[in-house]
């Protein structure tokens, strides 16, 4: 199953993933918290962890496409939502 993560250094981290998480609850199943958050998209599931520091995400799939969706889905509400920060989102594969 491929895997993988991206960790955004914010001082916003929880006010993102919730944000994120608010807004992703309107078409897919969601669970979160001030702190943590699960995503079940159709293509892949995304988990995130909030800090004072940083934002961490981690997202699995069935397959590579799968993984680049919800990677992609990310990328871009986080941009949008983040547009002030401009936040470097770098994904690194897990196994």
């Amino acid at each position: 199953m491929p895997r993988s993560q991206a960790t955004v250094e914010t001082s916003n981290a929880s006010k993102y993933l919730q944000q994120l998480c608010k807004h992703f609850a309107h078409k897919v199943a969601v669970e979160y918290d001030p702190a943590s958050a699960r995503v079940d998209f159709p293509f892949g599931d995304c988990r995130m962890r909030a800090d004072e520091r940083e934002l961490t995400i981690e997202c699995d799939a069935q397959s590579p496409e799968g993984l680049e969706r919800a990677q992609l889905v990310i990328d871009d509400h986080l941009a949008r939502f983040a547009w002030r920060e401009k936040p470097a989102i770098v994904w690194v594969a897990k196994s």
